[in-house]
This record gives structure tokens, C-alpha cells and sequence, in this order.
């Protein structure tokens, strides 16, 4: 009982710490929601998703996403396209705005993290590293 606790702890402290507790700015100082940075990498990773796998690798609600790819396409980011493959599908792709504000989000993780990395320990960066990956693992059980 008291591990579960202080695994409790210890996660609302880094949420807080991290920045993760501000919905309308990413932990990297952008101005955007975090739902939105991730739904932007997402889709500059892939190029283009059909909104059902967006909602899969958001870990998501349907409806969440939905209102989420209509954020994005208001902003000039993000547009829907016929899927090739499937007359009646719907593809979301970035938009060349979208891109550029992915491309700088991107760089904006990247020094976040890099800076993040440089303060832990060397001969501790690895067992982080395993421990957020051990983590992740148990979260994702059923």
C-alpha cells in the first residue's frame, strides 16, 4: 500500500514538474493544448491517418478526436481528404501550415528533453529510461 502511494506521489509530481497539469500550453513552452501537439506529431509521423487510427494512437474518444481534427482544421493545420482505397473513408492529413508548426513543436521537444536528459546523471540516463518504459508497459495491461 504505501509503494502505491508513492508511486502516486511521485506521478503528480512530475506531471506538475513536467507541465503536463497546463492543457493549453505543452510541456516544451508552446502555445497549443497538449492534445493538440500530439495529435500533430501523430500526423506528421505518419503523413496521413484515417481519424479511426488517430483516435488509436491518441488513445482517445472517438468524439475527443473528432472535435480534436476540427481544432486543427480551424486553426489551418489539418484537412480531410478521400481515402484512395475507400470511397466512402476519410483521411486527415497536415496542411503545409500544419507541417511548419509540427517541424516547431518538434524542435521545441527535442530541447526540452535534451535539457531534461543533460540534468539526470549519465550513469542513470538508462535506468530512466527502463523505468518509464516499465511503467508505460504496466499502464497499458488490461
Amino acid at each position: 500500500m504505501l509503494a502505491d502511494r508513492e508511486l502516486q506521489e511521485a506521478v503528480v509530481r512530475f506531471v506538475r514538474a513536467f507541465g503536463l497539469h497546463q492543457p493549453d500550453q505543452t510541456p516544451c513552452g508552446q502555445p497549443i493544448p497538449v492534445s493538440e501537439a500530439h495529435a500533430l506529431g501523430e500526423l506528421a509521423r505518419a503523413g496521413a491517418l484515417r481519424q479511426s487510427d488517430l483516435t488509436h494512437r491518441l488513445r482517445l474518444e472517438k468524439s475527443s478526436t473528432s472535435r480534436l481534427v476540427t481544432q486543427l482544421i480551424n486553426r489551418g493545420w489539418a484537412e480531410r481528404t478521400p481515402a484512395p482505397d475507400d470511397g466512402r473513408g476519410v483521411l486527415v492529413r497536415l496542411t503545409p501550415q500544419g507541417l511548419t508548426a509540427a517541424e516547431r513543436l518538434a524542435e521545441a521537444r527535442a530541447q526540452r528533453f535534451a535539457g531534461v536528459m543533460n540534468r539526470v546523471p549519465e550513469s542513470e540516463r538508462a535506468d530512466v529510461l527502463r523505468a518509464l518504459t516499465i511503467l508505460t508497459e504496466a499502464m497499458d495491461e488490461p
